[in-house]
C-alpha cells in the first residue's frame, strides 16, 4: 500500500504545485501577488503564507505532536503584511520541501498508525488526505487569482484552448 498511496499522493501534489509554480512565472508585476479580487478575498501572498504555516504545522513531528502546533499563528497567516517575491517563494518552497520530505519518509507501517489533528485522532491516510485536499483547494485559488490578475496575458497551464469547430 505504501508505494501506491504515497507515490500517487506525491505525484498528485507535484502536479498541483507545478500549476502554481507556472502561475508565479506568469505574474510579472509583483503587485499581482498581493492583489485581491474583492475586499474579503485572499491574495496569492496570503494563500502562500497560509499553506506554509499549515504544511510546517502538519508535517513537523507528525507522530509525536498534534498536527495543529501551539507555535503556529494561523491568524497572522491572513494578515496583510506584505513582503517580497523572494520571501513568498522561500515560504512556498520550504512548505513543499517539508511536505514532500515527510511523505517520502513514510513506511507501510507508518500508514497503519494514528496521529492527532486538533486533538482528534485520525489514521495517517486520513490525515494525509485531508492535507492534500486542503492544498489542492488553495492551489486552485492561487491559479484562479493569478489568471484574473494577469488577465489577457494569461497563458493556459495545460496547453492551448481548443477552438470550437466553425459552423458552415
Amino acid at each position: 500500500m505504501k508505494k501506491d498511496f504515497i507515490s500517487s499522493t506525491i505525484e498528485q501534489l507535484q502536479h498541483y504545485k507545478s500549476l502554481a509554480d507556472r502561475t508565479f512565472l506568469q505574474i510579472k508585476d509583483d503587485q499581482h501577488l498581493f492583489w485581491k479580487p474583492a475586499e474579503e478575498s485572499n491574495s496569492i501572498w496570503i494563500l502562500v503564507k497560509h499553506l506554509h504555516g499549515n504544511m510546517l504545522s502538519r508535517f513537523t513531528d507528525m507522530f509525536t505532536t498534534d498536527g495543529e502546533k501551539d507555535w503556529r499563528d494561523r491568524d497572522e497567516e491572513f494578515d496583510e503584511n506584505l513582503a517580497t517575491r523572494e520571501e513568498l517563494m522561500r515560504r512556498w518552497d520550504e512548505g513543499w520541501e517539508k511536505t514532500f520530505s515527510l511523505l517520502s519518509s513514510l513506511s507501510e507501517e507508518d500508514l497503519k498508525k494514528e496521529v492527532y489533528l486538533k486533538k482528534k485522532p485520525l489514521s495517517v491516510v486520513d490525515y494525509i488526505n485531508q492535507a492534500v485536499f486542503h492544498y489542492i483547494y488553495h492551489v486552485g485559488q492561487i491559479v484562479y487569482i493569478g489568471k484574473m490578475a494577469v488577465n489577457e496575458n494569461w497563458e493556459m497551464l495545460w496547453g492551448p484552448k481548443k477552438s470550437a469547430p466553425k459552423k458552415s
